[in-house]
């Protein structure tokens, strides 16, 4: 397998595609060009590759899930199937399935709500639940639903596709882009059942007033139509099997190198330049970079029209989110069951929202609990038997004031020993633990080891605007045809991640990636993946087999070669205190992934 540290990069000869970045919707698109026959490069900032998908590792013993917590669509024939189908990759990667009566439980003062993996048991619950709202969950559900299969179906494009799409989707002409609050108080719908049907938006961070109703009927089909799953083996496996088929098919991943800019000539991309001034050329580059520092650092305002950095400085970055990754000494399968908890301290889920965009955070936070131990008990690398690992999450603000950062670590600011954002980062650590503990009783008792992660901390490792893990906020003026499709103004120079038209998560980033390497060979690869293309060899690929480290497959090789100033970093790297993690223990350097500090 070719893939290497920043040292190791050569152009002796051309790439024909380079790719910035190495999240799904990267490493996706660089496999799909890779076994489409490009010869592929990508470049990635961080020591492993993955970005918001990949795990890190503790004490040697506790392995916690940065991004991947639950992926719909990975049934047969699901889209994730085929993605990974086309890639010469079925059968390689396992998913566990969640409580398909509960892949998540929704908590509230005074009530609690399973969501079953079925719409037809959803409304019945729902209606189960608030009886006097029939009339109302049935037109609202119905609506959501017939979006829904209208999404599943595809919205054309072009002249021609758009001109039909009144009779192809009428109700996503309709009521798609309408804010899903609108649709509630259209179907007369009580505080309460709108905070239940919207209780999973964490996964997108948008308020009812902002998110478009198409949005969310996508977000629920994804999980109700087939039900939730968990990659056997971790998040890290999908990054790993990707790095897996480029290095196989033809192509390199590299870690540990920063692209400083896009090479631009006479309008067109050439390459890039590295931080260390190197040189890396080819005809075609694929930012999955954060999209405002793409344009505005990489490829730079003097290569911009007015009007469109007018646009990119508008755009809204999704809110930020704050994580605490705990490891147990007990094993939290027994008292909690297969689901996702999503807890909030009351039904106003917009103040909820409002708050952590005005930068103010009540007393009590809405919380995401989760557990790899819990979806894939038999994951050696999660936690020591009899142990558990859990991660507890919400949203926050992502302006640097909140966090009392000047600068942000993306323009080089430290913030280690910067004691007003430990205090803040300390209280809010506390505040999810306390909720979390209401969920699982008796959990503090069983707390040997805790870290937490800010927004500060994902600029620093994804270099993102706002600590932004979503991209770009999923909102009604956001979406649609006013997202940023693959293709740009600059020819050669192609979009991919989670602020294109195909959205965020596992599955979108995938998508996208598929999307970009399309529009990049110029062949409908989603047409050719649906009547059953397989474009990548089996027979090449390596990952996978009872020793087989994902994490390990998803670095750069022990002991490659070095530049003495590479050295010199790295040894004054090694005389620094390590970050303080909340806990006892101190990280090892070979530790030192994504969510510390």
């Amino acid at each position: 397998m070719d893939h290497a540290d920043a040292a190791s990069v050569h152009d002796d000869h051309p790439w024909d595609a380079i790719v910035i970045g190495a999240g799904l919707g990267g490493l996706t698109c660089a496999a799909y060009l890779t076994t489409g026959g490009l010869r592929t490069l990508v470049l990635e900032q961080n020591q492993v590759a993955g970005g918001c998908s990949q795990v890190f590792r503790r004490q040697g013993k506790y392995e916690f899930d940065v991004g991947v917590h639950y992926v719909g669509d990975c049934h047969p024939g699901g889209t994730m199937s085929t993605i990974l189908r086309g890639l010469g990759l079925a059968g390689r990667i396992e998913f566990a399935e969640l409580d398909p009566d509960g892949y998540s439980t929704l908590v509230f003062p005074d009530l609690t709500f399973r969501v079953p993996a079925d719409w037809n048991r959803y409304l019945a619950r729902l209606i189960e639940t608030f009886p006097a709202e029939e009339r109302g969950l049935r037109r609202g559900i119905g609506i959501l639903h017939r979006i829904a299969r209208e999404l599943d179906r595809g919205i054309p494009t072009g002249i021609g596709g758009l001109l039909s799409l009144p009779l192809r989707a009428p109700a996503t002409m309709l009521f798609g882009m309408l804010p899903l609050a609108r649709l509630y108080d259209a179907c007369g719908l009580s505080p309460l059942a709108r905070a239940v049907i919207s209780g999973e938006s964490g996964d997108y961070a948008c308020p009812p007033s902002r998110t478009p109703v198409a949005l969310h009927a996508g977000f629920l089909h994804h999980y109700l139509k087939a039900g939730a799953y968990y990659p056997r083996g971790g998040g890290q496996v999908l990054a790993a099997h990707l790095v897996d088929v480029i290095a196989t098919h033809g192509g390199q991943v590299h870690t540990n190198v920063r692209v400083e800019r896009i090479l631009i000539e006479r309008g067109r991309a050439t390459g890039v330049r590295l931080e260390d001034g190197r040189m890396l050329h080819a005809p075609v580059v694929v930012s999955n970079a954060d999209i405002k520092r793409t344009y505005l650092e990489l490829v730079g305002r003097e290569h911009l029209p007015a009007r469109t950095i007018r646009r990119i400085e508008g755009y809204r970055m999704a809110l930020p989110l704050f994580s605490v990754y705990l490891g147990l000494d007990i094993d939290v399968a027994d008292r909690m069951p297969n689901t996702n908890y999503w807890c909030y301290p009351h039904a106003d889920v917009e103040a909820l929202y409002q708050a952590a965009s005005d930068s103010k955070l009540s007393e009590e936070l809405p919380v995401f609990i989760s557990s790899a131990s819990v979806k894939d008990p038999d994951n050696k690398h999660t936690a020591p038997r009899g142990h558990s690992t859990l991660e507890v999450m919400t949203v926050v603000p992502p302006h640097y004031r909140f966090w009392d950062i000047t600068d942000g670590p993306a323009a080089g600011e430290t913030y280690s020993g910067n004691l007003e954002y430990l205090a803040v980062k300390e209280k809010l650590t506390e505040a999810l633990i306390d909720a979390a503990a209401r969920v699982i009783p008796g959990l503090r008792d069983h707390i040997v080891f805790q870290e937490a992660s800010t927004p500060i901390t994902q600029e620093r490792f994804t270099l993102s605007s706002g600590g932004a893990c979503y991209g770009l906020e999923l909102a009604t003026d956001q979406m649609g045809p006013r997202r940023p499709r693959p293709q740009t103004a600059i020819r050669g120079l192609y979009l991919t991640g989670a602020s294109t038209i195909f959205c965020h998560g596992i599955l979108g980033s995938m998508n996208g990636g598929v999307g970009t390497a399309a529009a990049v060979l110029r062949r409908d690869l989603f047409a050719e993946l649906r009547s059953g293309r397989v474009l990548g060899d089996p027979t090449r690929l390596t990952a996978g087999g009872p020793d087989w480290d994902p994490l390990m497959a998803s670095k750069p090789r022990a002991g490659a070669r070095t530049t003495g100033r590479e050295r010199r970093a790295a040894s004054r790297a090694a005389k620094r205190p390590a970050p303080s993690s909340g806990s006892a223990a101190t990280a090892t350097a070979g530790d030192m992934t994504p969510h510390q500090g």
